[in-house]
């Protein structure tokens, strides 16, 4: 018992004047990621960064900024990493198509070393095995008649 340390938990209760606005607030949690955690949004994260973004995102909607506002602001202070879906734009190209593009280096790899490896021919035996392949063929065509 001794051992036994308390469980420390804390409720973040947010209060807001009105049911859309609080349904704003769980949207906007729920898509901006924590710089700290790794992949990890803002609602899940016990990061004391997750939760001082939390509070700024629940006093700019109380001041009436828009989710687009609030999304712009966070970014601009954190960059394009706290928003799950960043935009598409020259830096961003990599995140969107980077994996895409890899795909199809990796597909056409493969074929060319598959039609590599198809186009070398026949594999050659050497006279050793030559004849027992020879001696297995004449003992096939005795038990076929």
């Amino acid at each position: 018992m001794a051992f036994c340390l308390p469980a420390v938990a804390t409720i973040d209760a947010y209060e807001f004047e009105n049911y859309q606005d609080e349904q704003r607030f769980r949207v906007l949690v729920e898509e901006l990621r924590c710089p700290k955690c790794q992949n990890q949004n803002i609602s899940d994260s016990n990061a004391g960064l997750a939760k001082d973004i939390k509070d700024r995102a629940h006093k700019l909607i109380v001041e009436g900024k828009s989710n687009q506002e609030i999304t712009d602001y966070m970014v601009e202070r954190y960059g394009n990493f706290v928003t799950y879906r960043p935009p598409v734009k020259p830096i961003t190209w990599f995140l969107w198509f980077g994996p895409f593009v890899l795909a199809l280096f990796a597909t056409v790899v493969l074929l060319v070393y598959k039609l590599k490896s198809g186009a070398s021919g026949k594999a050659e035996l050497d006279p050793e095995q030559r004849d027992k392949v020879d001696a297995l063929m004449k003992k096939l065509d005795q038990v076929d008649r």
